[in-house]
């Protein structure tokens, strides 16, 4: 089939890739003027299935509160006119109980753990390089309460099969040499040994190179106007380069996707959610970090990226305000110079923000909707670079109408009623 991928952000583009190996005729479509220059761009570069878990929990909201106050809190919320907003937090706020998280963290990690493998797969038979490192992820706890919340965590990893550790002090420093210069700001951590980590900028455009040479074809500088029905199917895009047609389109646009669903009447609940990072190039490389080490004290992910540390974090609810805002940066600053305070150079660290569309529950929206051509692969929050490989690779089995290795049904929007 000829089929359309709107967004070459890493999910579209890993979208494209396996529809193109699937033999599909694929174009892509994006505003940009190369792949990955949007929330793919300067991610925390987490490739973590095990950390794989949504924001909603049991005693979230009491934490948010707390967050609220802090200094250096991890969530900020600057309140818009904008009904969207207060419904996606209500939903939000429904999924905070026990059985929900379960649901939810157990469905997230099944899709995470085969997009790892999707990935590892990719690397074996491509060769794609992109500053990757498989040395697992350390979630570094300040207090013993936050050691010992993590039982939860434990019993969904068990049951899925994900192997973890509770390391204490020393543990944690054998994981991470480097904070043994800090030893006295942690109490423990809880390690995913299987996880990895990586430059989702520089991988997107590299498969996006790979999937050139599988015929697919880029329109990049191309603004999407409107999605235009016929019946029951799309009829196209009208686009600011002309009317586009195909035989099927995948929506990748993240948080930009319930925009353009909206006036054709489709529903869901895709919001955005603003991360920041700072690229901070190393000076040391004995006192920087050799993978990622999550400080959940600020939920900031520290992540070693080839000569760079890359330091991910914040949940800024402001609709789609991409206002970089120093306060942001001085918390990303605060997390990496307390625990690595000399592996890097804070004077000369880039500072970015995106967008990640994230969904209440925290499971993206993939599949089919009623509209029988219109396929969706989007709501990914803040674990698109984890999950790209796998949904790339269900949606291609969707649109292609054969059965994905993995359940999907209980991603598709159909969730939602």
């Amino acid at each position: 089939m000829k089929v359309l991928v709107l967004g070459s952000g890493v999910i579209g583009v890993a979208s494209a890739y396996y529809l193109a190996k699937a033999g599909h005729e694929v174009t892509v479509v994006d505003r940009q003027p190369a792949p990955a220059l949007e929330t793919s761009y300067a991610n925390a570069g987490e490739v973590s299935p095990g950390y794989s878990a949504p924001w909603a929990g049991p005693g979230v909201p009491l934490k948010a509160v707390k967050w609220l106050m802090m200094k250096h809190g991890p969530l900020v919320v600057r309140p818009q006119l904008d009904p969207a907003m207060w419904i996606w937090m209500a939903r939000m706020l429904a999924n905070c109980t026990s059985a929900a998280y379960a649901v939810n963290k157990a469905r997230m990690v099944r899709l995470a753990e085969y997009s790892r493998d999707q990935l590892r797969a990719l690397r074996a038979e491509t060769g794609i390089t992109y500053d990757e490192r498989s040395r697992g992820t350390l979630q570094l706890f300040r207090e013993e309460a936050q050691l010992e919340a993590t039982a939860k965590d434990a019993a969904v990893l068990a049951e899925s099969g994900v192997p973890y550790e509770v390391l204490d002090v020393e543990g944690c420093i054998r994981a991470e040499p480097a904070l043994a210069r800090v030893r006295g700001k942690f109490v423990g951590g809880f390690r995913l040994p299987d996880d990895e980590t990586g430059d989702c900028h520089m991988f997107t455009q590299k498969l996006a190179a790979l999937c050139a040479e599988l015929g697919v074809v880029f329109r990049h500088g191309v603004h999407i106007k409107a999605l235009s029905m016929e019946g029951e199917r799309l009829a196209g895009v009208s686009t600011d380069a002309g009317f586009l047609t195909a035989d099927a389109y995948v929506l990748s646009l993240g948080s930009y996707s319930p925009l353009l669903l909206r006036p054709l009447g489709l529903s869901i609940p895709v919001y955005p959610v603003k991360g920041y990072s700072i690229t901070v190039p190393i000076t040391d490389e004995t006192a920087a970090p050799v993978s990622t080490v999550m400080d959940e004290t600020y939920k900031v992910a520290i992540t070693r990226l080839g000569d760079r540390i890359r330091v991910g974090g914040t949940a800024e609810l402001c609709g789609y305000d991409l206002t970089l805002r120093p306060s942001r940066r001085a918390t990303l600053e605060h997390s990496v110079g307390d625990l690595f305070p000399d592996g890097g150079d804070l004077s000369k660290a880039s500072f970015w923000c995106g967008l990640r569309p994230m969904t209440p529950d925290g499971t993206p929206v993939i599949g089919p909707t009623r509209l029988s051509n219109l396929y969706l692969n989007t709501g990914h929050g803040t674990l698109g670079w984890t999950m790209a490989c796998g949904s790339g690779r269900v949606i291609a089995d969707i649109v292609g109408g054969r059965k994905p290795e993995i359940e999907t049904a209980d991603l598709a929007m159909s969730r939602y009623g």
